[in-house]
């Protein structure tokens, strides 16, 4: 059974661009084994992704995100089972914000700064969609 989940998580101190670069790499290497496809978003220090994939991996992965001590304040923002996939192609998208219009942030939340943490998760996925479909997605 496939499921989307979509979570919200600060950086803790002291991470990186290079860290950054770590984590979507790494997410690039492993993820097609455990079928997963997704989206990332990283901005002003934090993560917004979104996660495809079969329940028990979705699952497993979202347990050690939890668990991992690059990330504070998880924040489930959705989780639904899905016919479907909507990023089916990408090991890992990654969200490259200077392409983003600012007209489409402020579509959906209250400033035109991406904050997940004042937006409804439904908002997000909305968001998350116009954003592949203006062309703010970079895929390796």
């Amino acid at each position: 059974m496939l499921v989307r989940l979509m979570y919200a998580s600060r950086a803790t101190a002291g991470l990186s661009d290079g860290d950054f670069a770590a984590i979507l790499k790494a997410s690039r290497e492993h993820n097609p084994a455990e079928g997963i496809t997704g989206l990332l978003c990283f901005s002003d220090g934090v993560f917004v992704q979104v996660l495809e994939g079969g329940r028990d991996a979705i699952n497993a992965r979202y347990k050690r995100i939890v668990e991992d001590r690059r990330h504070e304040a998880v924040t489930l923002l959705g989780y639904e089972e899905i016919a479907e996939r909507d990023f089916p192609g990408w090991t890992m998208g990654q969200v490259n914000l200077q392409r983003l219009n600012h007209a489409l942030l402020l579509k959906y939340s209250e400033t035109g700064r991406l904050d997940p943490y004042a937006m409804s998760g439904a908002a997000m996925a909305a968001l998350f969609r116009e954003m592949c479909a203006s062309g703010a997605i970079e895929v390796a």
